[in-house]
C-alpha cells in the first residue's frame, strides 16, 4: 500500500468516526452551531466555511453561521449555488469555484467567535466549496449545507476537495435531516 493510499484510508476511516459522532448528536438535540463545528471538524476546515442554510417558504435562509441569519433569504428560483442545489437535488463540488460568477455578498460578512488563525481567513473569497441538499427520507429538500475553502488564491486555500470528501458532506447531510433545528420553524 502507498504512502497516499494508507493516507487515504485513514482519512476515510477519521471522516467514517466523525459521521458517528454527528450521528450521536442526533439524539442530544444539538444546537446548529454544535453541529457545524463537529462537520468543520470533521472535513478539516475552519468554522467560517461551512454554511447551513434551512428551506423557509420556498427560499434559503443561512442557520449558520449565526452571523449571517439576519442576511436575508435566497430565493430558490435566484442562481445562487445553494439555490440551485436545492432546486436541483443535486451535489456540486467545484475546485475552481473563483472562476465560477457567484454572489461573493456573504463572503464579506464578519464573523464573530472566529479564533485566531480564522481571522484573517474569515472574508477571504471562497476558492473551492461543496454544495449539498439536506433532505428528508422522502426526498424533500429541507435545506442545503456548504462547505468551503476560502483564501486569496486557490494555491493557500487548502487542498482540493475530493469525491471522498463530497461522499462524507453527503453522510453528514443525511444525519443533518434528522436534527431538530433544520425542521422549518425549529429554533435554531
Amino acid at each position: 500500500m502507498s504512502h497516499s493510499d494508507s493516507h487515504g484510508a485513514a482519512a476515510a476511516k477519521a471522516a467514517k468516526s466523525g459521521i458517528a459522532d454527528l450521528e450521536r448528536m442526533v439524539s442530544e438535540n444539538p444546537s446548529s452551531e454544535r453541529a457545524c463545528l463537529k462537520l468543520a471538524q470533521i472535513l478539516h476546515v475552519r468554522r467560517g466555511e461551512i454554511a447551513l442554510m434551512r428551506l423557509e417558504k420556498g427560499s434559503l435562509r443561512f442557520i449558520y453561521p449565526v452571523e449571517l441569519r439576519s442576511a436575508g433569504v435566497l430565493p430558490l428560483s435566484g442562481s445562487a449555488v445553494a439555490a440551485r442545489t436545492a432546486a436541483t437535488k443535486t451535489p456540486l463540488l467545484s475546485n475552481a469555484f473563483m472562476r465560477v460568477k457567484h454572489v461573493s455578498l456573504f463572503e464579506a460578512v464578519k464573523l464573530s467567535g472566529a479564533g485566531e488563525e480564522d481571522r484573517g481567513m474569515e472574508q477571504m473569497p471562497i476558492q473551492k466549496i461543496m454544495s449539498v441538499p439536506v433532505a428528508a427520507e422522502g426526498g424533500n429538500v429541507l435545506g442545503v449545507v456548504q462547505v468551503s475553502r476560502k483564501g486569496l488564491d486557490a494555491s493557500v486555500s487548502g487542498p482540493d476537495f475530493t469525491a471522498e470528501d463530497l461522499k462524507t458532506l453527503e453522510k453528514a447531510a443525511e444525519v443533518l435531516a434528522r436534527m431538530a433545528f433544520i425542521k422549518e420553524g425549529a429554533e435554531f
